[in-house]
């Protein structure tokens, strides 16, 4: 006995399939990628006001540092800087820092040379931790402004005692150690043309520093 089919042509269950499932995934196509893409950049827009919000601006450092009765003027020549204090109430100098803005593989990075102050001020716990702080600060925030990730320093060995003062300061205000040169290999030499002398290595994330520093400079309302 011949078993026939019934079931008209028009109505295959192949062509029902076909007409069910491919509207069905183009629009989930449409719902995963679309708002994927929108939360990630409101994520980013987010973090990056938050961060803006934190971080002490140029004019607020600026602010806090003449509070201090101590003027901060930057100075700059196409990617080199020097940063300068100067005492409102005697018009003396009382240290400057300089550096410059480099450009790396890593991106750029904020190069400070040197921080000097005065030697009357050096013995001075405001010197250290506070005209030094508003130095740096300076520095860090225009490095911050020309879009570096990473500052770098050498905290000089010229003494032990002064020696493990800077790298108490610079460990407090957020860098850390990353070599220690001392002229005994020949890692050093490189080192030692770059900076001009031997001691400790340090780094820090530029964002990092500013929001560490931000109670310190942002004025509350």
């Amino acid at each position: 006995m011949a078993i026939t089919s019934t079931l008209p042509s028009s109505t295959s269950p192949l062509q029902n399939h076909n007409h069910l499932t491919i509207p069905t995934r183009t629009h989930i196509k449409s719902i995963s990628i679309i708002p994927t893409t929108h939360i990630t950049s409101k994520s980013h827009e987010n973090r990056k006001e938050e961060t803006e919000a934190t971080i002490p601006t140029m004019s607020e450092i600026l602010k806090a540092s003449r509070a201090q009765k101590v003027d901060l003027q930057l100075q700059t020549l196409g990617p080199f800087f020097r940063i300068t204090a100067k005492s409102l109430e005697t018009q003396k100098d009382l240290g400057k820092a300089e550096g410059l803005i480099r450009v790396w593989v890593r991106g750029r990075i904020l190069h400070l040379d040197s921080i000097r102050l005065r030697r009357e001020t050096v013995g001075m716990e405001k010197s250290i931790f506070g005209i030094g702080l508003f130095i740096g600060a300076v520095a860090v925030r225009y490095g911050y402004d020309c879009g570096c990730k990473t500052a770098e320093l050498l905290a000089i060995n010229d003494s032990d005692l002064y020696h493990s003062k800077l790298v108490r300061f610079y460990t407090r205000i957020g860098f850390k150690a990353v070599h220690e040169v001392s002229g005994s290999r020949v890692g050093d030499y490189g080192h030692m043309l770059v900076w001009g002398g031997i001691g400790t290595r340090m780094d820090a994330l530029v964002e990092e520093l500013l929001i560490k520093w931000c109670t310190r400079f942002k004025f509350r309302n």
